[in-house]
């Protein structure tokens, strides 16, 4: 018995058909290019590949192809899968726990992509879809923003006009929680301790830091939205609020226009062209000083916030990396902790080259905190907590 995990994007829906209890991934797939002319849906099945090119108008077609392959692979989605997880982006404050999801449910989540327009409708279009193709499944939503919700009121109150701010939902909600409240509570289980102090540098195309005591986070970098925190692959992370209205003043650009700019037109993309560091990097070796900005630009900030946590938190036992970009490049493990000594944090340059898919501490013997990477898995998570759920229905 399995549950399948949906993370329905912009453009594309990622899908994994997991086994909570042993966190066996028994099949996985992405459909990319929904609503160009020639998409692309890929199953991952028994080790086989399986990949058909056609035109996917709109989630619905999407969503619908993949569980047509999975079914000619020979899943029984009606009899082998037990519930359905969802990721859902934006919880605001009515979602801070995993949630059954009915019509009221899925009601609430849309007028939430108030909060989250480039992300909560099409997770909403996911469920929708998933829901008319597995109507006797129970369907459960799973928050990027509920583990951040109990943040201290210092952390996750902005200084704005407090009515202002109470009428329009405006406050720290953090996002990509499910993985680091996974990567944490993996911590906690290599060292057999629930007491430590961490930081998780969660460092994808899009990237976010958090600051947690004794399992419970105290900051986190994204705020109201992902956009807000760190240099990522295309979003601009922290900015001077006054950017905003200067170009709305003087480059004549609408709300709309600035958007665009700042999520998708911003970051490693805005300042070197690409966002795949594979690229950056090589970009880097050749000699392109536009890359290399970005990447000093990167690094500067991702020092900045690991800074700003270790005083926050007092007292520091682990950094934890995960994610793609964190679990994979060694040079930005390396120059986001370099000539830190001083502070107990120093790097084993040999640990550090060495991959494997297996949680491992990459400091020096000498390092009086730890630095791990740790695979994030949030489709595990997403999995497990989705049966929790379906297992208490009444």
């Amino acid at each position: 018995m399995s549950v399948l995990v949906v993370n329905s994007g912009s453009s594309s829906v990622k899908f994994q058909l997991v086994e909570p209890s042993s966190g066996e991934s028994l099949a996985s797939g992405l459909v990319e290019q929904i609503g160009e002319p020639e998409g692309r849906i890929v199953l991952e099945f028994r080790g086989e590949e399986t990949e058909k090119r056609r035109e996917i108008a709109d989630h619905g077609a999407g969503l619908s192809a993949a569980f047509e392959m999975l079914r000619d692979a020979g899943v029984e989605l009606g009899s082998e899968v037990t519930a359905v997880g969802h990721r859902v982006v934006h919880g605001g404050e009515v979602f801070f726990r995993p949630t059954l999801i009915d019509d009221d449910v899925l009601k609430k989540i849309a007028d939430l992509s108030e909060l989250a327009p480039l992300h909560n409708p099409p997770n909403v279009l996911g469920i929708e879809v998933a829901r008319h193709q597995l109507p006797d499944v129970p369907h459960v939503a799973v928050f990027d923003t509920a583990f951040f919700h109990g943040l201290p009121d210092a952390a996750k109150t902005y200084a704005i006009d407090r009515d202002v701010a109470q009428a329009h939902g405006i406050r720290r909600y953090g996002f990509h929680g499910t993985s680091h409240e996974y990567v944490s509570q993996q911590v906690a289980q290599f060292f057999g301790r629930a007491d430590l102090n961490q930081i998780v540098l969660h460092l994808g195309n899009g990237a976010s830091a958090s600051a947690i005591r004794a399992g419970d986070p105290i900051d986190t970098s994204m705020g109201l939205t992902p956009l807000e925190g760190l240099v990522m692959g295309t979003r601009s992370g922290d900015i001077d609020p006054g950017v905003v209205m200067h170009l709305r003043r003087s480059a004549g650009m609408d709300v709309d226009e600035i958007d665009e700019l700042l999520n998708r037109r911003s970051g490693l993309k805005g300042l070197a062209g690409v966002n795949d560091f594979r690229v950056l990097g090589q970009r880097i070796d050749d000699g392109d000083a536009d890359a290399q900005l970005a990447y000093d630009v990167y690094i500067h900030r991702l020092r900045k916030y690991i800074g700003a946590y270790m005083l926050a938190l007092g007292r520091l036992d682990v950094i934890a990396f995960t994610a793609g970009v964190g679990e994979n490049s060694t040079g930005v493990r390396a120059d986001a902790l370099a000539n830190l000594e001083g502070f107990g944090i120093e790097i084993d340059a040999d640990r550090n080259a060495l991959r494997s898919k297996d949680i491992r501490a990459i400091s020096a013997d000498s390092s009086t905190v730890t630095v791990l990477v740790v695979p994030t898995n949030e489709e595990l998570a997403i999995a497990r907590a989705a049966e929790t759920v379906a297992q208490n229905i009444d």
